[in-house]
């Protein structure tokens, strides 16, 4: 991980800025940088609770796939963003495998407004980490000894955007009784 005293450097195009504070004076990179600084596993586990038994059973699995983004500030600067998923494959005989998986990144921005690094950590990280989730994924389901699990691409813009929709219209819903007194 990069040094915390390197991240603008890390992050940015141009010059660091004045003399000892990169945000100071004059000659100041003020534009706006994001950029993902490391990614890795922070949580891995794979369960396959009945084998061998389970290998015998003929019955079309049952996925339940979750998905879970989390986005949690570290400094001014750098937020961890973690893309959680829980893959659980049934059949009517019991449970065949469970995967949980929690696939972090560290993005670091700076001079990004509040509503656009928003809709970076929870749409466009989870877009870049999620190719690698896919994998681990796929590679887990093998070694379990199943057929290789190839998860279907995510819309994670479309889904941020249903959700920011979603608690505007609560909110607004929320607001109209108090209103009306």
């Amino acid at each position: 991980m990069a040094d915390e005293g390197n991240i603008l450097t890390d992050l940015g195009n141009g010059p660091a800025g004045g003399a000892g504070d990169p945000h100071a004076g004059n000659g100041a990179d003020t534009s706006p940088a994001i950029g993902l600084i490391s990614q890795y596993v922070k949580d891995f586990s794979v369960e396959n609770p009945n084998s061998p038994k389970s290998y015998q059973w003929t019955d079309q699995h049952e996925l339940d796939v979750q998905f879970n983004i989390n986005a949690t500030g570290i400094d001014e600067e750098v937020s961890e963003v973690a893309l959680k998923v829980v893959i659980t494959s049934k059949t009517a005989q019991g449970t065949v495998y469970i995967i949980e998986l929690t696939y972090c990144g560290l993005i670091g921005m700076r001079n990004v407004p509040e509503a656009q690094g928003h809709a970076f950590l929870y749409a466009e990280a989870p877009r870049i980490l999620f190719p690698f989730v896919r994998r681990i994924v796929s590679d887990a389901v093998r070694d379990a000894g199943y057929p290789p699990l190839l998860l279907d691409p995510i819309d994670f813009a479309g889904l941020y955007q249903q959700q920011m929709e979603q608690r505007r219209q609560q909110q607004a819903a929320a607001g109209q009784p108090m209103g009306e007194a």
